[in-house]
């Protein structure tokens, strides 16, 4: 049970997005961009990047989140394992014993690998979109927009409950999606993947995912851009001024389709963070875990005075 809880599995797993050879791709990358571009040495180099209040929180937020995901939140998440034996039981229910001819083995492996990729990346835009629209969501959400300062334990500085959500996306997309093909297609299916990781999240991630949550000003060019979400992008959205926009994981094109895109193209100056009055409610731990349970509360607390 120990090494469940053990932060330095996160370095260990292929899964998680701090694993070693996913950070030495991305420090290798930031080192080239760097000689490149001497003029972001000063800042990415600075102790004050890597000491700020806002990093060292990040720090102490991630150990804790990694004990609290196992204890918690893992116990009271169902599986994508469960969702797929469902699927499969009521489309069995309903139509019968069903299979798809005519697909060579290699096709079907290609096929259910590209979909769990895509379908995964379309249900997390539009959650991470919900957050952001919804007032009630946004108020969890704000804990990883509090960050002034980026590094690549911020993508851990996610309130519990938004965890919790985002376990449940995973658990439901990929189960569906499961689920579907182990009706059409028997129980054999596969995917092509590197180190038991999907080939295509695998290869996103070895190509800087870690250095969206830096500051490698790192951009595609606009023709690109379209499709694939660049570091540089995420980190727009990170600024206040351009908050509503790309909400994409590894694929630009939702953000495209559905109006939310912004092309790193002429965003020079960033402002990261929420609104200066909101910043002191995200100082410490406690205020991470608290300050958005409270708000909601009072949010909810005046709709019922109101309708009362």
């Amino acid at each position: 049970m120990l090494t469940e809880i053990n932060p330095l599995e996160y370095l260990l797993s292929p899964n998680k997005r701090i694993y070693w050879i996913f950070l030495l791709s991305s420090l290798l990358i930031a080192l080239a961009y760097l000689w490149i571009n001497p003029r972001d040495r000063r800042i990415n180099f600075s102790k004050k990047l890597w000491l700020h209040p806002s990093a060292m929180l990040d720090y102490g937020y991630f150990v804790f989140m990694a004990f609290f995901k196992v204890l918690v939140i893992l116990p009271i998440l169902f599986g994508a394992k469960e969702v797929a034996l469902w699927v499969n039981s009521v489309l069995l229910d309903q139509y019968g014993f069903t299979r798809l001819e005519g697909f060579s083995y290699t096709q079907i492996m290609l096929m259910f690998t590209i979909s769990l990729f895509v379908i995964s990346d379309f249900t997390r835009y539009w959650l991470h979109r919900w957050l952001h629209a919804s007032p009630i969501l946004w108020e969890l959400h704000k804990v990883h927009h509090s960050a002034k300062v980026l590094n690549p334990l911020t993508f851990y500085r996610v309130h519990p409950i938004e965890s919790l959500l985002f376990g449940l996306r995973y658990a439901l997309s990929i189960g569906v999606v499961t689920g579907i093909f182990i009706f059409f297609f028997g129980a054999l299916i596969n995917i092509y993947d590197i180190l038991g990781v999907n080939i295509l999240a695998f290869v996103f991630s070895l190509v800087g995912s870690n250095l969206r949550h830096s500051h490698i000003r790192l951009g595609f060019g606009e023709k690109f851009e379209k499709f694939l979400i660049s570091p540089y992008q995420h980190q727009i959205h990170h600024s206040k001024h351009h908050v509503d926009t790309n909400f994409g994981g590894f694929l630009a094109i939702w953000d495209w389709i559905f109006g939310t895109l912004t092309l790193s193209k002429g965003v020079e100056c960033l402002k990261l963070g929420i609104k200066t009055s909101e910043m002191k409610n995200f100082r410490n731990i406690q205020n991470l875990l608290f300050f958005p349970i409270f708000s909601i509360f009072n949010k909810f607390k005046r709709l019922f005075k109101v309708l009362s």
